[in-house]
Parts: C-alpha cells; sequence; structure tokens
C-alpha cells in the first residue's frame, strides 16, 4: 500500500525511507535540502523522489494522506515532533497526481538529477542532487492518464490594458493557442464556451467585485498572480521570442490585453515547466463577430456539451459525436461551442461534410483509416516537453503513415472534383515518407513505456548496439554456466548466482548447507552477507564477469537512449509539418462523422444566408430522437417552424405537450447550421444568428444568494439588454417564480420589450393565455400552440404545433399522470371549476370557508378514496391476448374499437 515501504539503498542519501528513523536532533542533509526544495514552492504539494517512490513530508504528507486515503506514517523528529510521511510509488504516480489535480492542488515533482551510483563515488557521505522538474497543475497536464481523451485542457489567462480586456487561453497537450478580445460584461459567456481547466488573473484585478462575479463560475480554477506578470511589453518579448519573429504583426494585430494575456502564460508555462516550452501553434485571433455568442446560462440550459446533470451522455456533443479520434472529438467540441458567423466559412465546412455524404465508399474508406489513427497532437507535445517516450514516436510513425495512405485515398482521379476545403486537407496531410522510413526501421515491434527500460530500437538499426547487446546476452549465458559449475564443484545443488542493485551479482546457498563452501586463504568463495536463510559469496571470476555485464548493459542502454535523442530530434525539426498533418486528420474526423451523422439519421443540408430568414421544416430534437430510437423505437413527433412575418412566435398548451423539447430543438438546429452540420431536419433556411439566448427551466444559486426567481429575472435582464434583430431567444416559462399577476406583468412586459425594442427572432412559451391578446396589436407576433385530443375525460399528447392558442393547460391531468391520490385530483377539480366560474378573489374565499379537502382527511380508517372510473380502452387492452390474434382479427378488432369509442370521443 503507498505511504510506506522497505528500505530502499538506492537512494544513496545515507537514510532509508524507514519511518522508524532515529529522532533528529537537527535537521540531516536530506531533510536541509527537502527544506530548501520546498520553500521555492510553497503553494505546492512536493512529490520528493528517493528511490521508487515519491514522497511527502510535513502539512504536504498530511494533506496528501487525506486526499489520496494512503496511510499517513512518521519518520524522525523535528524541533520536538514527528515528521509526518507518506508517499506513492513512482511506477504508478500519475494515478495519484491525478487524484490530487482533480482535489484542487498543484504539485512539484522533484526528482533525483543524479545516478545514486555517482553520488557514493564522491568522498564522504554525500548527498544525491535533486531539482525539481515539473510544476503540475490543472492546466498543465500532458499525460494521457490525466487527460480525457475527447476534451481539451485549456490554460487561460485574462488581462485588462489600456482600457480593453483581453483573454488568451492554450492547451499544451495539443499545442493549441488562441486570443480574444473581449470586455467584462462578455467574459462570463467566453469562459463558458472554452471551460478553462485553470485561469490566471492579475491578483488586483480579482478583487475587484464586477470581474469576481464573472469569475465566479471558475472560482475554484482561478491562479492569482502578481500583476508583472501580466505586462504587455514583457509580454510581446516573450512571443516573439517563442515564435523567433521579429515582430507579433506576421499572426495578426493584437491588442495590448490580448498580448498581456497571451504572455502571461508563455510565462507560466515557463515556470511550471522549467523553461522547456511546448510545441505551442503561432495564436490564432478570434474575433468577437465571428462566432455565434452564448451565454453560460445557454450553453448550460441547451446541455451542448454536458447535461444539466454534469453528464457527457445525453447532452447534444455526445449525442453528434461520431469521430472516431481524440483529436477529432475535442475539434468537434470545439465547432459545437464556438459556431461561425460567416456564411462562406459555413458553406465551406458544409462542402466537405457533403462530399462525404455523396460518396459512401470514400466516407467508410476514410473511416477505416482514421480509426488506426494514435492521437498525434498529444504524443508530439510530450516529445517536445522531454517527458516521451518510445510509444509516443510510434504514435507519430503510425499517425503520418495512416495520413499517407488518406492522402492517396483523397488523390483517387474517379473521385473527380473535391471541394477546396477537403483538397485544403489532402495537402495539409504531407509527404512524411522519409521520416516514416526511419521510424520504421529504428524501432522494435515491441515497445516498453520509459526509455529506461530500454530494448525499443530494432536489431539491425546499429552495429555498435548490437555488438553491446550481443556482450551482454552472452555474458548472461556465462552466469549461467558459471552457477552450474559452482554447483558442481561444491555438490550443493541448491547453489544460485542472483543480483540486487546493493551488492550485484553474487553466490547464495542455503544456511544450512554453509558449511560446504570452501572458504579462506586460497579458496575461491570470499563471503560476503549473512541473512536469515542463506548465506551469500562472491569469486574473482565473477566480479570479473559482473563488470563486463555492467559495462556492455549501460554501453547498450547508453546506444539506444542516444538513438532515442536522434529520432525525437528529427520528429521535432517536422513539429510544424507534422502539427499541420494532425490538423487535417482531425477535420477530416469531424466531416466524415458529420457526414456519417448525416447519412444515417436522415438529416438535410442547411442554407445559411445574411438574411433574417428562421426556416425549419419537419424539424427534430437530435437528443431526443436518438433517445426514443434506442429505447423502443417510438417515432420523433417533428415540427414545423418558420419566423418570418411572426418573427415571434407565442407558444401555449400543456405541460408534457413537448414545448420545452420544441424550443430547444429549434436552438440547437440553429447552433448545428453554423457549426457546418448537416441538421435534423426535412429543409432548413436559417439566417445567421449572432447571438443565442435560451431562458429555460429553473434553478436556485442559494450558495451565491440568488432564489429561482432572481436567476430568472438576470438571465431574463441579460437577454434584453443584449439581443439584437439577428439573435435568436428562447423563452420557456417567464415569470412563473412569483406571485401570479406579478409573473403575467413581467412576461407581458417582457414580449412587447422583445417585439418592440429588440426586434429579434423567439419563440416564448407561457401559461399566461392572456398574453394570447397581444396578437391584436403587435403584427410580428404569432400564437402558436401544442396539439392535443380529449378522449373520455383523458387527454392526449400529440406532440405537434400548430397555428393558435390553447384554452387550458391540463395541469390536473398531468398530477393524475404523476400519481396524485384520486381525493387531490377530484379537489383540484372543483376548485378549477369554481375558480373559472367567477372572480378569483371571492372564487377563493368561498373555497377557503369549506376545505373539503381536509374533511376528508378526516374520513374514517377503512373507507376507500372515491374509485376513478375505469377507462373502457384500457380495460380492453389490459384484457387482450396479443399473442393469439391473427392479423385479420387484429383488423377487425380495431374497427369494432372505433364504432364502439370513436362517437363518444367527439371524433
Amino acid at each position: 500500500m503507498p505511504g510506506a515501504g522497505p528500505p530502499d539503498p538506492a537512494t544513496a542519501d545515507g537514510e532509508s525511507r524507514d519511518g522508524d528513523a532515529l529522532p533528529e536532533a537537527r535537521p540531516t542533509p536530506m531533510m536541509a535540502q527537502y527544506h530548501a526544495i520546498k520553500a521555492e514552492h510553497p503553494d505546492c504539494l512536493l512529490f520528493y523522489r528517493m528511490g521508487d517512490f515519491y514522497e511527502l513530508f510535513f502539512d504536504d504528507a498530511v494533506k496528501a494522506a487525506k486526499a489520496l486515503d494512503i496511510a499517513l506514517t512518521k519518520r524522525g523528529r523535528h524541533q520536538g515532533a514527528d515528521i509526518p510521511m507518506c508517499g506513492v510509488p513512482v511506477h504508478s504516480h500519475e494515478t495519484y497526481l491525478a487524484r490530487l489535480i482533480r482535489s484542487g492542488f498543484k504539485v512539484a515533482i522533484c526528482e533525483q538529477s543524479e545516478d545514486p551510483a555517482d553520488a557514493r563515488k564522491r568522498p564522504g557521505k554525500t548527498l544525491v542532487e535533486r531539482a525539481v522538474t515539473r510544476i503540475v497543475t490543472p492546466g498543465t497536464l500532458t499525460e494521457d492518464t490525466l487527460l480525457e481523451a475527447r476534451r481539451h485542457n485549456y490554460l487561460a489567462a485574462y488581462a485588462e490594458a489600456a482600457g480593453s480586456a483581453g483573454l488568451a487561453w492554450l492547451d499544451i497537450s495539443t499545442g493549441d493557442f488562441q486570443v480574444q478580445p473581449l470586455d467584462r460584461a462578455t467574459a462570463g459567456a467566453v469562459l463558458a464556451g472554452i471551460e478553462p481547466g485553470e485561469l490566471l488573473v492579475p491578483e488586483l484585478l480579482a478583487r475587484q467585485p464586477e470581474l469576481s462575479q464573472a469569475m465566479a463560475p471558475w472560482r475554484d480554477r482561478l491562479t492569482l498572480l502578481p500583476a508583472s506578470r501580466f505586462d504587455s511589453i514583457n509580454g510581446r518579448r516573450r512571443l516573439e521570442a517563442l515564435f523567433g519573429v521579429g515582430t507579433l504583426d506576421a499572426f495578426g494585430a493584437f491588442e495590448r490585453a490580448e498580448v498581456a494575456a497571451a504572455g502571461a502564460l508563455v510565462d507560466y508555462l515557463n515556470l511550471t515547466q522549467k523553461g522547456r516550452l511546448p510545441c505551442l501553434k503561432p495564436p490564432g485571433r478570434l474575433h468577437r463577430s465571428a462566432v455565434m455568442a452564448i451565454d453560460g446560462a445557454t450553453r448550460r440550459n441547451l446541455e451542448l456539451v454536458r447535461t444539466l446533470a454534469g453528464e457527457r451522455r445525453g447532452g447534444l456533443l455526445a449525442s453528434i459525436d461520431r469521430t472516431v479520434s481524440g483529436s477529432g472529438g475535442r475539434l468537434l467540441a470545439r465547432w459545437l461551442t464556438a459556431p461561425l458567423t460567416e456564411p462562406e466559412a459555413i458553406h465551406r465546412r458544409l462542402d466537405m461534410v457533403q462530399a462525404f455524404v455523396d460518396n459512401d465508399r470514400l466516407r467508410g474508406a476514410v473511416r477505416t483509416g482514421l480509426r488506426s489513427c494514435p492521437d498525434i497532437e498529444r504524443a508530439l507535445s510530450r516529445l517536445s516537453l522531454g517527458r516521451g517516450g518510445p510509444r509516443d514516436l510510434a504514435a507519430i510513425r503510425d499517425a503520418l503513415a495512416a495520413a499517407a495512405t488518406l492522402r492517396s485515398l483523397l488523390a483517387e482521379p474517379d473521385l473527380g472534383g473535391i471541394p477546396p476545403e477537403l483538397e485544403a486537407c489532402a495537402t495539409a496531410l504531407g509527404d512524411h515518407a522519409p521520416l516514416i522510413e526511419r521510424l520504421t526501421g529504428a524501432l522494435a515491434a515491441e515497445l516498453p513505456a520509459a526509455c529506461r527500460d530500454g530494448g525499443f530500437i530494432a536489431p539491425g538499426w546499429d552495429p555498435a548496439l548490437d555488438e553491446q547487446r550481443r556482450l551482454r546476452d552472452e555474458s548472461r549465458r556465462l552466469i549461467a554456466e558459471m552457477q552450474a559449475r559452482y554447483a558442481g564443484d561444491t555438490g550443493i545443488t541448491a547453489l544460485k548466482i542472483r543480483h540486487n542493485n546493493v551488492l550485484g551479482y553474487f553466490v547464495e546457498v542455503p544456511a544450512r548447507q554453509a558449511a560446504k563452501m570452501p572458504t579462506g586463504d586460497g579458496a575461491p568463495f570470499i563471503h560476503r552477507q549473512t541473512i536469515a536463510a542463506a548465506v551469500r559469496y562472491t569469486t574473482t571470476a565473477l566480479g570479473s564477469l559482473e563488470e563486463r555485464i555492467a559495462r556492455a548493459g549501460d554501453r547498450a542502454l547508453a546506444l539506444e537512449l542516444a538513438a532515442f535523442e536522434a529520432l525525437m530530434a528529427a520528429v521535432l525539426a517536422s513539429a510544424d509539418a507534422i502539427g499541420r498533418t494532425a490538423e487535417a486528420l482531425a477535420r477530416l474526423d469531424v466531416a466524415t462523422g458529420l457526414a456519417e451523422l448525416a447519412a444515417s439519421q436522415r438529416w438535410c443540408r442547411p442554407v445559411v444566408d445574411d438574411s433574417l430568414a428562421f426556416q425549419i421544416l419537419g424539424g427534430r430534437h437530435p437528443v431526443v430522437e436518438a433517445a426514443l430510437a434506442g429505447d423502443d423505437g417510438t417515432p420523433f413527433v417533428a415540427n414545423d417552424c418558420t419566423l418570418d412575418e411572426h418573427r415571434l412566435w407565442l407558444i401555449t398548451g400543456p405541460n408534457m405537450a413537448g414545448k420545452s423539447t420544441f424550443l430547444r430543438q429549434n436552438a440547437l438546429i440553429a447552433i448545428l447550421a453554423q457549426v457546418g452540420s448537416f441538421v435534423p431536419a426535412a429543409a432548413a433556411r436559417i439566417g445567421v444568428v449572432d447571438r443565442l439566448f435560451s431562458r429555460i427551466g429553473a434553478a436556485d444559486e442559494l450558495a451565491r444568494g440568488r432564489s429561482t426567481f432572481m436567476v430568472e429575472m438576470v438571465e431574463t435582464a441579460a437577454i434584453l439588454n443584449q439581443a439584437s434583430p439577428r439573435s435568436l431567444v428562447v423563452f420557456d416559462e417567464i415569470g412563473r417564480g412569483t406571485a401570479t399577476w406579478d409573473g403575467l406583468s413581467i412576461a407581458w412586459a417582457v414580449v412587447e420589450h422583445l417585439h418592440e425594442v429588440n426586434r429579434c427572432r423567439a419563440l416564448f412559451a407561457t401559461h399566461y393565455h392572456e398574453l394570447t391578446r397581444l396578437a391584436a396589436k403587435l403584427k410580428g407576433l404569432g400564437c402558436h400552440t401544442m396539439r392535443v385530443k380529449e378522449w373520455q375525460g383523458r387527454v392526449v399528447f400529440l406532440h405537434e404545433v400548430a397555428p393558435g392558442t390553447a384554452d387550458r393547460s391540463y395541469g390536473i391531468h398531468v398530477g393524475r399522470l404523476a400519481g396524485l391520490p384520486g381525493a387531490v385530483i377530484a379537489r383540484a377539480e372543483q376548485v378549477l371549476e369554481t375558480l373559472e366560474r367567477g372572480e378569483p378573489s371571492s372564487a377563493v374565499t368561498r373555497l377557503a370557508d369549506d376545505l373539503p379537502l381536509f374533511a376528508a382527511a378526516a374520513r374514517p380508517q377503512g373507507l376507500a378514496e372515491p374509485a376513478v372510473p375505469p377507462f373502457p380502452l384500457e380495460a380492453a387492452l389490459r384484457d387482450l391476448d396479443v399473442d393469439g390474434l391473427t392479423p385479420r382479427a387484429a383488423l377487425e378488432l380495431l374497427y369494432r374499437w372505433k364504432e364502439q369509442w370513436a362517437p363518444s370521443a367527439g371524433s
């Protein structure tokens, strides 16, 4: 169990890991070294390498032991108190590291910077030199075990300068680097789109109430830094030095705040990676108007990436994701969270998807090739940071080989003309034949996880390495021969030649047979060590052979490490071209995935233009439709939505009739269209939506002092203050969190404001039927309702949207479906009838005087509640033997039921 381990003499520090070390009157050299390193990293847990363990001491040990649920021990004393200690094995430390990072800790990795064997060669009681090689934070993760394959892990920085604000973000594991100008009002919406794993903010700015409120959702991910880290002049110098350019103008025109934020990111990486920076792409500038603005509330309400419960499954992303690689999955998520607003760019994406929709064979072949493609972006990043291994080289090799195959596919003459976007992808796949050939020839078939394990260079690649391996392996054969000879000479069949890191090679015999061993002057065996069950010896010949083996093994490993460095240098020399290949592979994955989705789900290509049109014919909700198909195959009821002369739809109808689904599906169709995807509809034409707002559902934010109604009003205010004629607004049940007349008044005023001031396209669902009177005076308002059918006192929801208004909400019917007691349902119907007959105030007074519900509560025990009359069709269905019916009998039965019940149902 992690936390305590056996003494490890390999530490060479003159101390073991044993928690029972003698009390210390003053710090030992090792503890003095620990304190010095810890003092440089006070805000981090220090993973202090001791042999095969990372140790933690003092408060770090207490915190880590609690977070990891591992044993807390002690070693010696410091200032009169025991020193708490815990540890984790080096070989499995990533598992524990991930748990600590998820718990909000930062971890400094302190490695032994020299070989313990070299330290032992120095005179006196020596200490192994150690140094922090990296600081692991939530935004600087690179290991696959710490990351989600289909999700970016962004490190972001916010800065202000010269009266403007800027945000920069990068993914150290892929090299993706972006900047965007913004202001405090829009910072929250942009952050909601990228969901950073860690956010750097100047200390002084973070204390300002307005900005503090915008950053509140990311409070547990904030890293506060001195303002000096966000200096735009130093930031510009860092960026120019990083990318080797004389001026950043080569990458675009950046505002000072953007440069300050981007420079702070590079500075933070330099600090946490100890001067070794990853391969980063030049920063791309995202213009505010280039993407659809979607605030955090709308993203949550529409469940774009995750459901309201925080699950990926059930969100839009999971529902449409048909990508077959991690990089493709990440790119799709990036597209989905930042839909485009330029029709030409959207059409280029749609053209590429269309090409794969039209060509099943090509789509299948490309997807097959992509399935064998490793995550080239993350492998390249680890190599550039010096954390890569032989398997990362193999990942580069295999991905480039897959890219070569795909390039050949896209160059086939029978394809005819391909769209420009697809042609650009084919070009970006590049020609990496020499590098593929070199990596293929150099790497062995079976590869270890780490370079230190050796054996990753293929036989025949390096003659000098082959020679050292032959000597090493031959020496091992000689060890076996020597063991057999010694066993024969002594007559001790149990004699073995073994090896450990302390004694090296030694002869071992059982203690009871030690007397048979010839020792002393002139004898071949020299005593080395006695343990409980055995006695250990050496010989001059064994020592000579051991030195030969060690030399051959060390030389072999040194040659392999040199070969690895040469191969890694060759890869990094082509890093830019490999990065372009990785991006092209991801784009192909997204395009073929969206084409597969469109072809299999009968989605159509939308028309996206600069008009204010919003015409959806036969629209469906992509997530709900998929869920129904996965359950029992129930078909989804498609609906049209045309916002033309009636750009604002007022939708009435009962609960459970499908209002919220209809609202969401149209918002999602707009997003999908501007992502560059086909959409779940028979036909669609959408004028570009610049901002999408959604006020759906209710949730308290009690921790921030906000009730459900307060949250509703804050979100409504944001919509009314920001929506433009190009925006799409979706409102569901405004005003229901307060008194009836207050709520109706607010909803009434909101509808008028949307129509007269915002003049945007909007869907407004409500139970306030009084709002339908606005249609008489608001020319751009159209009334629609969810169709229902009443059947012998029951209600059937048809889930169809039709022009008109609902005369009632059928709330009592929904209560019956939910299982409310019969007495409650009966009383509710009585109260409703009374309220609908007269003035609400006088009716309420009469009802309160009676209180029959409480009289019913006093009914003597044993008296059953009034039975609800059975519904004849339900009884007939319950008694029906479906398996015993022939098709003809079933048809006759349907005709008979129609004769019996259709007239009484009023149909």
